[in-house]
């Protein structure tokens, strides 16, 4: 039970929500106009995809080594 009040979970949950919402706005909700703005570099889809991958490396660690809760 120590596992779900982990905050490693809880901030890999939140970069992982937010992180898709960036990825489906860079894919299909990004005009023709902004990425001409930004010289054709898309930062929704490319942060997304950051956050993704921090989301992925924070529940690697929660899983690779898990909270140790003192007995007694």
């Amino acid at each position: 039970m120590s596992g779900l009040s982990d905050l490693r979970v809880v901030i890999a949950a939140l970069f992982g929500v937010y992180g898709v919402v960036l990825v489906v706005v860079g894919l299909w909700f990004t005009a023709a106009d902004d990425l001409a703005a930004a010289d054709g570099f898309n930062v929704n889809l490319w942060a997304g995809g950051g956050m993704v991958a921090l989301a992925l490396v924070f529940t690697a660690w929660a899983l690779l080594r898990p909270l140790r809760v003192p007995e007694g």
